[in-house]
């Protein structure tokens, strides 16, 4: 990945549509949200988000805010069909940009023709559809036709581009194109379909990448229709991109495209306290983290224990949690220090534990049975993280300095034991392991430095090797240990973890402070206002493509 030219391109408008506009389900929601607020400095309300009205009045999003005042003109003239319903205001984010959410439920009774035509005009294999895919598709159709009459509405200007998000959308891009080309496409894949997948069914993905073929895997693990429709879109799109040169090498063997422009995700640092708020943030954090411990585990964890923490989506393999409990109990040989290890990662959570919530309130201190879990699980028995757990014998032995605790919950504020978000909690701890096998970027270690805790990823993932092209993997220099990471050296991932946590452990407050200051440097070089320039090169691609073709039609 190249340093990137600030230029910026002159748009009339642009759409960006994604599952996750106003709706946080993931790392895609941190990548649009962020960069709101970006694109409205440079483009101001010629940016529209679009994303799907799954809410009610019971359950409203806590991320919309509706103004009938918003785009009121094209409002007072819509006419969509299949009965799209759409409410208009402003996504709650930094930068407040305009955002349409689309009730699309009309549309899945016109699906059938719509994939009939997709297979005639892209090849689109939609015939061996399941689970989410007919949602993501009448969403994305939906979206599409609403960009579609906003254009119309403004006059169909020149200078439009149309930007799509992860397969889920990718039925909308091939609509637009078939019903309105005038519209410049982006198509970006945070992480192809068939590679999550190869991974997630446990087979190696990197020592034989050059041997696999997308469309042959695709049959292999029943995924021919997403893979399909991501293949098709990533093709049929003015500009295509990914997030991370990783990812790009894999789009390029599985997608039979490589990426016109890598387009990094960059950050926002606005949620981190004030230097004059952030050491009472940080403590009140750290009291939080040690009391829940204390009182599910009965130990004595006093404030100078070492907080670690993994976090993310639950995906045991690809996010490298089982790297991690192997770490710490390599680690719990290694120190005497007392170490407090968290794995935050939401499971099929059932509630917070009535019994901890009641030790909580009572400041009891005899500590409960099964201490190393926060939450009851639905599916208790099955779950890899607490039996993994469990296996290795951590919360056997209340004398054992380490002290691991699971936390199967999105951690939104109310969650019924810390009812604290994640932020809020992340301040508090002294180190983060994020030690994924499968991450095309890797939001969680760069949201860990900016907050000045140092983090440890690996080579494997596109934050790793951004920092590995930026800067220098090592604690004081960005705040960081990249771990080489392949198909077949488990067991040194897991000790080279083991030995960067017990070397953090070991330094003194002077050497931690100059970590920190690294970490937070390496979050600012991350910044929107340093990325952007990549996707103002995917729009000038794009919009020269598109006039292209609109040149050779003429």
């Amino acid at each position: 990945m190249k340093e990137g030219k600030k230029e910026e391109c002159g748009l009339n408008l642009l759409f960006e549509t994604s599952w996750e506009v106003c709706n946080k389900i993931g790392g895609i929601y941190t990548v649009l949200s962020t960069k709101a607020k970006t694109l409205q400095k440079q483009y101001k309300d010629k940016v529209i988000f679009i994303g799907p009205d799954v809410w009610s009045d019971s359950n409203p999003s806590p991320f919309f805010i509706e103004n009938r005042s918003v785009l009121k003109e094209w409002r007072k003239s819509l006419q969509l069909p299949y009965d799209i319903k759409v409410r208009v205001g402003r996504w709650d984010v930094p930068g407040k940009p305009i955002a349409v959410l689309v009730d699309f439920n009309g549309v899945y009774s016109q699906l059938n023709e719509i994939y009939g035509e997709m297979w005639s005009r892209y090849g689109v294999d939609s015939l061996h559809a399941y689970g989410d895919y007919a949602e993501g598709c009448a969403f994305a159709v939906a979206s599409a036709i609403v960009m579609q009459s906003i254009y119309r509405h403004a006059g169909a200007p020149s200078d439009v581009i149309a930007h799509f998000n992860e397969w889920t959308t990718g039925m909308g891009l091939l609509y637009l194109k078939w019903k309105e080309p005038a519209i410049a496409t982006v198509f970006t894949t945070h992480a192809t379909s068939i590679g999550r997948s190869i991974c997630g069914n446990g087979k190696p993905l990197y020592d034989y990448l050059k041997g696999y073929n997308g469309d042959q895997m695709a049959r292999e693990l029943n995924m021919e229709s997403k893979h399909s429709l991501e293949k098709a879109a990533a093709h049929a799109a003015d500009c295509f991109t990914t997030v991370s040169d990783i990812t790009a090498v894999e789009c390029e063997q599985l997608l039979d495209i490589k990426p016109a422009v890598v387009t990094p995700n960059g950050f926002e640092k606005n949620f981190v306290p004030a230097r004059t708020r952030f050491d009472n943030a940080r403590q009140q954090a750290r009291e939080k983290l040690l009391s829940v411990a204390r009182a599910l585990t009965g130990k004595q964890l006093d404030n100078d224990t070492f907080i670690v923490v993994t976090s993310g989506r639950c995906e045991y393999r690809n996010k490298g949690i089982d790297v991690f409990l192997d770490s710490m109990n390599a680690l719990r040989s290694r120190t005497q220090s007392r170490v407090l290890a968290l794995v935050m990662v939401p499971a099929w959570v059932d509630k917070g534990r009535s019994d901890l919530q009641d030790a909580l309130v009572h400041n009891a201190t005899a500590g409960l049975d099964d201490a190393v879990i926060t939450h009851t699980l639905h599916n208790y028995n099955e779950d890899p993280i607490v039996n993994r757990i469990h296996q290795l014998g951590f919360g056997a032995d209340v004398a054992d300095g380490m002290t691991v605790v699971y936390v199967p919950c999105y951690l939104n504020g109310n969650d019924g034991i810390f009812d604290s978000p994640y932020y809020d909690l992340l301040i508090g701890v002294d180190a983060t392991v994020f030690p994924s096998y499968y991450e095309p970027w890797g939001y969680t270690p760069l949201e860990s430095v900016a907050f000045g805790v140092p983090t440890v990823t690996t080579s494997l993932s596109g934050f790793g090797q951004w920092i590995l092209s930026a800067s220098k993997p090592e604690f004081a220099v960005s705040g960081v240990n990249v771990i080489p990471r392949t198909d077949s050296n488990y067991g040194d991932v897991v000790d080279a973890i083991a030995q960067s946590l017990f070397e953090l452990i070991s330094t003194n407050a002077s050497g931690r402070a100059v970590i920190a200051k690294a970490a937070m440097d390496t979050a600012s070089k991350a910044a929107w206002s340093h990325f952007i320039s990549w996707y103002d090169e995917a729009f000038k691609i794009a919009l020269g493509n598109a006039a292209k073709r609109h040149k050779e039609r003429s």
